[in-house]
């Protein structure tokens, strides 16, 4: 007579649940969230104060817009989100929303943000194949590495769709070689932040 499987056994999001919350996921993302928050704040408080006491802040957006390039705008932001995400998406996705062409402008750079995680992506499978590189940053990014390594698809979720850089998350998944096929499948998420980012700022604007 054959055995019968145990009918108790976890659901499977419940297992992840629960190994996320032993190995400190949630933890660390709450973590980064807070620490990511401050100069988010810091920079919504100091714009806030320029919008009221000093200039409009649609005024120099339309004055960045009327003589500025759009490629010249689009060519920092590119290295922005290659090279560690040094400049708030925000500011560029403001800068989209008194663009001539809004929605366009706001998908290239989102689409410029997925490439620029790419780039990433290949710039840390490319630190991995020297040695003396690679030691350097598995001390300086030894948490975010190990993280990576824990967590994988999880963490280039929350690098995606969380105000934490999406360039560290993209160049770690690329130093521990994470599959590159799922790195652009969990990747595509950055697009959904653009858009509601896009929809709020948007509408912050009018």
């Amino acid at each position: 007579m054959k055995n019968k499987r145990p009918t108790n056994r976890k659901p499977k999001w419940k297992l992840l649940h629960q190994y996320y919350s032993y190995t400190g996921f949630y933890s660390f993302v709450g973590k980064s969230l807070l620490k990511a928050a401050i100069p988010i704040l810091v920079f919504i408080a100091a714009l806030i104060c320029v919008h009221f006491f000093v200039i409009d802040i649609n005024d120099i957006l339309a004055y960045v817009t009327d003589n500025f390039p759009p490629l010249g705008v689009l060519s920092v932001f590119f290295a922005s989100e290659s090279i560690l995400g040094l400049i708030p998406p925000e500011i560029f996705i403001a800068w989209a929303g008194k663009s001539a062409h809004p929605e366009w402008y706001l998908a290239a750079i989102a689409t410029l943000s997925y490439c620029g995680g790419i780039l990433s992506y290949f710039m840390g499978r490319g630190i991995a194949s020297i040695p003396s590189v690679f030691v350097y940053l598995e001390v300086k990014m030894a948490k975010h590495i190990k993280n990576m390594r824990k967590w994988g698809g999880f963490l280039i979720v929350v690098g995606a769709l969380l105000p934490i850089p999406f360039s560290i998350s993209s160049m770690a998944a690329g130093i521990i070689k994470f599959p590159f096929g799922s790195y652009l499948l969990f990747g595509l998420l950055r697009f959904l932040r653009f858009f509601l980012y896009g929809v709020a700022i948007f509408g912050a604007l009018d």
